[in-house]
């Protein structure tokens, strides 16, 4: 477990509170670590209930984050976290969506159906379930911050991987759709990561780092934190006057002409 996080009383997020989906590892964890670092309060979620409660020790325990495990997919779970987020912290700034899912691989067309609605189901719907319980419950009145955290791969074609880039592209264009539907109060901004050293892009890269990371300007492959520094900058009012916009952040990839 990574070391406990440094927390200043004067970062950007003092005062504000956020839930952060998805947020046991990777990048989740990244962007919960960099909001409590700023400041923020945070809630965050994920399927299982032993590394979401090793996450919020790590956070600072109870004082800082507090964890809510379940299925992103479960609008029971969306309205317990958003609820709990409330009882404990009494306001909600900022949503990250970062859950999601890519358990299959291979030509779209060789995909079984439900393995392909279930991927929309996680990566698609949720995100808009959790949208819709904050603005419900907080965002409407007291406006908000939404990141979404996307993928290159929604805004290009990637072998083996199209059915989740069909599903983050769906979520490039909600960004948009979403930020002209309810600002001025409600901010929605996504981050598009290339490939980026967690466990869960591990299958993409493992055993041909090097190769991959070859393909792009930077030299490397990116990490959550390059992840999560973006993610806050679109949650803070540094970025006050920016919605609707899908900020890629992938070493230089596209520039370099590289693949995934």
């Amino acid at each position: 477990m990574e070391e406990q996080v440094v927390i200043t009383n004067s970062g950007r997020f003092h005062g504000k509170v956020a839930l952060v989906t998805g947020a046991s590892r990777g990048i989740g964890l990244a962007v919960a670590r960099r909001l409590v670092a700023e400041g923020a309060r945070v809630c965050v979620t994920a399927r299982s209930p032993q590394p979401l409660a090793e996450a919020v020790a790590e956070l600072g325990g109870p004082e800082h984050a507090i964890g809510v495990a379940g299925r992103a997919d479960d609008p029971e779970h969306r309205a317990d976290a958003v609820r709990r987020t409330l009882d404990a912290f009494g306001q909600l700034d900022v949503l990250v969506n970062n859950t999601g899912i890519n358990p299959v691989f291979g030509p779209v067309l060789d995909i079984e159906e439900s393995a392909v609605r279930k991927v929309f189901e996680v990566n698609v719907l949720a995100a808009l379930g959790w949208l819709r319980e904050a603005r419900d419950a907080w965002f409407a009145e007291n406006g908000g911050a939404v990141v979404n955290i996307t993928a290159v791969a929604g805004q290009r074609p990637a072998t083996g991987i199209g059915v989740y880039g069909a599903s983050k592209a769906a979520v490039i264009h909600l960004t948009k759709q979403l930020a002209q539907e309810i600002g001025p109060r409600i901010r929605v901004n996504a981050v598009a990561p290339a490939v980026v050293r967690t466990q869960f892009a591990a299958k993409l890269y493992e055993g041909r780092e090097e190769e991959i990371a070859a393909g792009y300007a930077m030299g490397r492959l990116g990490t959550p934190e390059d992840i999560a520094a973006t993610a806050a900058f679109l949650a803070s009012a540094d970025a006050s006057w920016i919605t609707g916009q899908t900020i890629t952040v992938d070493g230089g990839l596209i520039a370099a002409g590289g693949g995934i």
